[in-house]
C-alpha cells in the first residue's frame, strides 16, 4: 500500500544535490563558506568599538579562513602619506608603527589602485618592499593583499595576508578577503568616529584644566619671587664670614628657584599651547638651529635633584661633539625630559641613565639614544609605548608620556624605537635629520 506523502514533503527542497556537478557543488561549498564568514566577521566585529581590539580580531580571522601562517593590517596616514603597520600576527610580527610609503611596495600599490592583489611568488615582484622580511627576519613566499575601504570608497589601509600553509593562494581566498575586509573598513570606522567624539569632550575638558592651572600658576610664580627677594635679603645681610660658611646654602637656593621659574614658564606655555589646541589654534614646530647637547643639560639640571636623592647618574656621551640642527628646542625638551624623568623611578640605586648620540654619516641625521639600567619594561607595555592605547606602570601614571615623546619625534620628520627586556634596562634609541623641513624638498 502506497504511503501518502508527508504533511512536510512540501516544504522540503526540490533540488537533488546527486544531480549536481563537481563544479556546482564546489560553488554552494564556497558560497557556503563565505557565509559562514559573514557571520563570523559581522558578529565578532560589531561586539566592540575598541580599534585595536577590531584590529586584531580582523587579522586572526581572516589567517584562520584562509590558512595563512602570518598577516598584517596597516592603517593610511594621510599626513606622512604613510601606510603604518597597526597589528601584526606571525612567529616574527613586523613592529607596531612601523611605516612604509603608501605609494611603495605591493601594499602601496594595492592601496593606491583599490585592487587587491594575489602574489604567489612575491620574488618574482619587482615592487616588493624586502626591507621588512630583512628586518623581521621573516620570509615571504606568497600573499594576498586587500584594500580597506571607507563605505564610500575611500581608502583607509590594506589587508595582508602571509605563506598559505597548503596550496597556493587562490580567487576563493581572495573572496572571502575581500568581504572580511569590507565588513572590518565599516568597523574600524566606526571605531574611529567614536575615537573622535572622545576626544572632541577630551578638548572641551583640556580647555578648563588649562584655565584652571593658570589660575592656579599665578600664586605659585609669586610666591617663588617673594621667596628669591627674602633669600636674597637675607645672604645681603651677612658678612663675609658668614656667607662663606652659607655658600653651598646660597648656590641650593639660587639653583632651586631657578628651577622653579623656568619650570613655572614651561608650564605657562604648555597651558597656553593647551588653550590654543582647543582653538584650533594648534601651532606648527618652531624649527631653528639649536644644540641638542645644551637641550639634555637643561633636563639634566631640572632633574638633578630628583636623580641624586635616588642616588642615581646622569650621563651625557658624545653630545659635545654634534653639530647644530634644526629642531623645536621647546618641544624636544619636553621629550627627553619625559623619557628621562619617566627612567628615573624605574631605575634602582646605582644605576645610571645615559644619553648617547654621534653624527650618522650614512643618513646625515642625529642618532641618539637614551639608555637605562632599570628594571626593563614588560611586553604588552613595550608594545603599546608609542599609541593612543600605552599604559604605565608607575603609580599614578597616565602612559601618555611615550606618546608626547613619539608626537615630538614625528613633528620632526624622524624616528623612535625601543629595545628593552624585564630586568635588563631600557634604551630609546631616536634619529632626526639635521634639517626636517628640507626631507621633502
Amino acid at each position: 500500500m502506497t504511503q501518502p506523502p508527508s504533511p512536510d514533503a512540501k516544504h522540503q527542497p526540490e533540488t537533488d544535490f546527486a544531480r549536481l556537478s563537481k563544479a556546482e557543488v564546489s560553488t554552494l561549498l564556497h558560497y557556503k563558506t563565505e557565509l559562514e564568514a559573514v557571520e563570523r566577521i559581522s558578529q565578532a566585529l560589531f561586539q566592540s568599538i575598541d580599534l585595536d581590539e577590531l584590529v586584531e580580531t580582523t587579522l586572526r580571522i581572516a589567517l584562520e579562513e584562509v590558512g595563512a601562517e602570518a598577516g598584517s593590517i596597516l592603517l593610511a596616514d594621510s599626513e606622512k602619506e604613510e601606510l603604518i603597520f597597526q597589528y601584526s600576527i606571525g612567529k616574527k610580527p613586523v613592529p607596531r608603527g612601523t611605516a612604509i610609503p603608501w605609494d611603495k611596495g605591493i601594499s602601496g600599490s594595492v592601496f593606491q589602485s583599490g585592487e587587491a592583489k594575489i602574489t604567489n611568488q612575491v620574488d618574482h615582484d619587482a615592487s616588493h618592499l624586502h626591507q621588512i622580511d630583512q628586518a623581521t627576519g621573516f620570509v615571504t613566499h606568497d600573499m594576498i593583499t586587500v584594500p580597506l575601504r571607507r563605505w564610500r570608497g575611500e581608502p583607509i589601509g590594506v589587508l595582508n595576508v602571509l605563506n598559505k600553509r597548503e596550496g597556493p593562494f587562490t580567487n576563493h581566498d581572495l573572496g572571502l578577503l575581500t568581504i572580511i575586509s569590507a565588513f572590518a573598513a565599516l568597523a574600524i570606522q566606526q571605531a574611529q568616529q567614536f575615537e573622535d567624539s572622545k576626544k572632541a569632550e577630551v578638548v572641551t575638558l583640556l580647555g578648563d584644566i588649562g584655565h584652571d592651572m593658570k589660575n592656579l600658576l599665578t600664586p605659585v610664580q609669586t610666591g617663588v619671587e617673594l621667596l628669591r627677594d627674602v633669600a636674597n635679603d637675607l645672604f645681603g645681610e651677612m658678612n663675609k664670614e658668614e656667607l662663606s660658611h652659607n655658600e653651598i646654602n646660597k648656590k641650593i637656593c639660587d639653583e632651586s628657584v631657578e628651577i622653579a621659574q623656568n619650570g613655572i614658564r614651561r608650564l605657562h606655555d604648555r597651558v597656553q599651547e593647551m588653550a590654543d589646541c582647543v582653538k584650533g589654534l594648534s601651532a606648527p614646530p618652531n624649527f631653528a638651529p639649536c644644540s641638542v647637547g645644551q637641550i639634555i643639560l637643561d633636563v639634566f639640571h631640572t632633574l638633578q635633584g630628583l636623580a641624586r636623592g635616588r642616588q642615581i647618574t646622569l650621563r651625557a656621551d658624545g653630545l659635545d661633539s654634534l653639530p647644530e640642527f634644526h629642531a623645536d628646542e621647546r618641544r624636544l625638551y619636553n621629550a627627553f625630559y619625559n623619557l628621562i624623568n619617566n627612567a628615573i623611578p624605574e631605575t634602582p640605586p646605582g644605576g645610571s641613565i645615559t644619553v648617547r648620540g654621534h653624527l650618522d654619516q650614512e643618513t646625515g641625521s642625529i642618532a641618539l639614544a637614551v639608555i637605562d639600567t632599570g628594571r626593563g619594561i614588560p611586553p604588552e607595555v613595550r608594545d603599546r609605548l608609542f599609541s593612543a592605547k600605552a599604559i604605565s606602570t608607575k603609580k599614578g601614571g597616565t602612559g601618555l608620556g611615550t606618546k608626547i615623546v613619539k608626537d615630538v619625534v614625528d613633528a620632526h620628520k624622524g624616528k623612535i624605537w625601543v629595545e628593552s627586556e624585564p630586568g635588563a634596562g631600557t634604551t630609546f634609541h631616536l634619529r632626526f635629520p639635521l634639517d626636517p623641513m628640507a626631507k621633502h624638498n
